[in-house]
Formats: C-alpha cells, structure tokens, sequence
C-alpha cells in the first residue's frame, strides 16, 4: 500500500487554505489520508482546514486499533469528524475574524482490501480500478441538489453561478452530519482525494487517463496539477492518492 499527496495556491488565490495528510497508522498494511478545504477569509480558511486535520488525526490516533471491524472503523471516523468539527467551531467563537470560517472534508482509513470514505462538504474521493473511475463521494452542494431534482445538467453545474456553494461544512454548527462509504480496495486499485480545485478544472476522465497512464503516484499527480495549471488553476489545488500495490508493507511518500 502506498500514497502520495500534493497542494498547490492555483494562480489566482493570495493563500493556500486547502490542507491533507496521510500516513500509515495502527493496524498492518493501513493507511489514513484527509484532505479539507477551508473557507471563511483570510484568516479562518487556512486556520478551518488545518485544525479540522489534525484534530482529526489526533482523535484518530486514540481511537485505532489492530484489525478493527468495517463497522468500527465507520463509527471512529464518524467520531474523528464530529471532534474536527467541535474544534472548528469552537475556534470560531475565539475572534470576531473567525465568524463563520469552515472547512470541507474528506476522508479515507484504507486497510488491505477495503476503503471506508467520509465526507462534508464537496471535496471529493474516487475509486479507480479495473472498470474505469467512480466517484465515491457525493457533494453536499448547491448544484448537486439542482442535479439531483433534475433542474440542471452535470454539466451545466460546472458553470452554474453557484457551483461553489455548499451546502454541510464543518464549523459553522456545534454538530454535523457526514456521510460514509465502503469501498471495496483490490490490488492494483487507486483512492484519489482532492479538492474542487481539481474537480472543478479537470473532467473524471481525465483523472482516470492521468491515474493510470502514470509511472507511479507522484508522477500522477505532478501530472494532475500540470493540467490544472495549464487551466489557469483558479482555486487552490490538493489530492492524496493511495494505490493498492499489492506490498506487504505500508509506505506513505511525501
């Protein structure tokens, strides 16, 4: 099991307010890896997404243990979130600056031949393997509801007015729903995390091409980002990327 990650400003942001993490954790052959999207002006963006990180981790590291049940890996990242968001909003009642800041989230604790994914908020996971790209996750967003009521396409919600609206957050509220996935993780399988920096620019398509066609993880992500910014990278840009390889160690790079 291996994974990479990256972030970038994009060219039009002042500030980086995107901010990930993976790293092996606990039980054999497991990765954790979450990646948040701040949002709430200069100072509370940045300080949304990094907070909601490592609370998350921290909570985390108490709470792992070796071979945990899909079920009890669920409850624990439900758990790991609830605390982020507590934190989040906790912070936001400190100084008049921090009003309203929040983050979005997504997460993933991968152990051998399953993935458990959780997310608030509109960044994203897709699993990539043998039968093309999925998208795992589902946006808690403005557009995503027009979607869902069939008021528009998914295509014309990539150039709706409203497309950056969200619709759940952590921070804003003292409690905070998420939503869970289980996801079956073959070898040879990828997890791609990534912000709407990157979904917002490049098509699925193009991130199973860039996935697969990559020497390795890094390479598929340098390659990611070259595409975002050939764009013009309007946001912040971030993705973590684990691959199934098969090994029996866990390495995460980076």
């Amino acid at each position: 099991m291996k994974a990479w990650g990256i972030t970038d400003v994009g060219f039009r942001r002042r500030e980086n307010q995107d901010s990930y993490a993976y790293e092996a954790f606990g039980a054999p052959h497991s990765i954790v890896a979450v990646v948040c999207d701040g949002m709430g002006g200069v100072n509370g963006g940045r300080l949304a997404s990094t907070l909601a990180v490592s609370t998350y981790l921290d909570t985390l590291h108490l709470l792992a243990k070796p071979e945990m049940t899909v079920e009890q890996v669920d409850e624990m990242q439900r758990f790991c979130i609830a605390q982020a968001n507590r934190a989040v909003f906790e912070r936001s009642l400190e100084r008049e600056d921090y009003r309203g800041m929040g983050t979005t989230l997504v997460s993933a604790v991968v152990s051998r031949d399953v993935a458990v994914v959780a997310n608030v908020g509109d960044s994203r996971a897709y699993h990539i393997g043998a039968h093309g790209i999925r998208r795992v996750s589902k946006d808690h967003s403005v557009v995503a509801e027009m979607i869902a009521s069939g008021e528009i396409t998914p295509e014309q919600a990539r150039t709706h007015p409203n497309r950056n609206l969200i619709t759940r957050a952590l921070g804003p509220d003292a409690e905070i729903l998420c939503d869970t996935y289980v996801v079956p993780f073959a070898q040879g399988d990828s997890l791609l995390l990534c912000t709407d920096g990157v979904t917002g620019t490049a098509r699925d398509e193009e991130l199973l091409r860039t996935v697969r066609d990559a020497a390795d993880g890094e390479a598929a992500l340098a390659l990611l980002l070259e595409l975002v910014k050939s764009r013009g990278a309007p946001d912040n840009v971030t993705a973590v990327l684990i691959r199934n390889d098969g090994s029996e160690g866990v390495s995460a790079i980076g």
